[in-house]
């Protein structure tokens, strides 16, 4: 692969990585529709498939992995170069992007908030310009030198249109803004992937693979990915900011993603902006 650009590579914390949103936002369809919940069975059986072998509209699910929760604002650790979410792996102006702190900041931090199905689990104070249903997952194709090298082999849609001829540049990411779809329990929401993490930025055997392999990580109890508080409410996690929770996730087609509240404003784009 070529040398990567010179632009700041941004180093992330062990728990949540800084991941950048999009570089533009459309307001997709004032839907307003609240939840359309589904019971979900999740199937476990996978195959034994390359990940780049996977079928573009089958991949597989990955089946009880520990999401803990972060959001755009937060200050992990004052005191790191990678402990704020002020920036993302994609975006050097996360927070201005995003249009400000994804929670409470009337105590003068960024603090994470419930979120509530009678507001779409959108924001309780602040207009997002961004998806709110936004996650991470630890494979940064961007950042990661080793995983930008593998990035056309191992991610599944890499031959897609959008992507064509864009192996090794640097400036544009294949994950970000990728849809994944969630469940716990008999909940199923959706999210956009706007960062990469946590702990680990080229666990592609976890994050591609067709064996419901777990994720290389090992703190914080293991967590395979972070979601937003809109997610965390959505899918009823047991705490704002806890370690325990437990999902199922799949990639999906944006085609195959249903009417909801994650649809009143996507981001659109895979330029990094840095």
């Amino acid at each position: 692969m070529a040398a990567r650009s010179d632009r700041p590579v941004p180093r992330r914390r062990a728990r949540r990585a800084a991941g950048r949103p999009q570089q533009g936002v459309v307001a997709a369809s004032a839907l307003l529709v609240l939840l359309g919940l589904t019971a979900c069975a999740p199937n476990s059986a996978q195959g034994d498939g390359d990940p780049s072998e996977q079928p573009a509209a089958g991949y597989p699910l990955h089946t009880g992995i520990i999401a803990t929760t972060f959001w755009v604002g937060e200050i992990f650790d004052p005191n790191a170069s990678d402990g704020s979410q002020m920036i993302s792996t994609y975006d050097g102006e996360w927070f201005a992007h995003y249009g400000g702190c994804d929670g409470d900041d009337s105590a003068g931090s960024c603090e994470t908030e419930a979120r509530s199905a009678a507001n779409d689990y959108f924001p309780n104070s602040m207009t997002p310009l961004l998806n709110p249903f936004y996650l991470d997952l630890p494979f940064d194709d961007v950042n990661d030198p080793a995983a930008f090298a593998r990035r056309a082999e191992v991610i599944p849609w890499a031959n897609a249109p959008e992507y064509q001829g864009q192996a090794e540049n640097s400036s544009v990411s294949m994950m970000l803004n990728r849809w994944v779809k969630l469940i716990k329990g008999d909940r199923v929401c959706y999210g956009q992937i706007a960062d990469a993490g946590p702990g680990q930025y080229n666990d592609a055997e976890y994050v591609f693979g067709s064996d419901d392999a777990r994720p290389k990580n090992q703190k914080f109890n293991g967590a395979g990915m972070d979601v937003s508080p809109a997610l965390n409410g959505c899918l009823g996690f047991s705490s704002l900011n806890g370690e325990d929770d437990l999902v199922d996730w799949q990639f999906v087609e944006e085609s195959d993603v249903p009417p909801g509240p994650w649809l009143r404003v996507v981001s659109q784009g895979h330029e990094v902006q840095w």
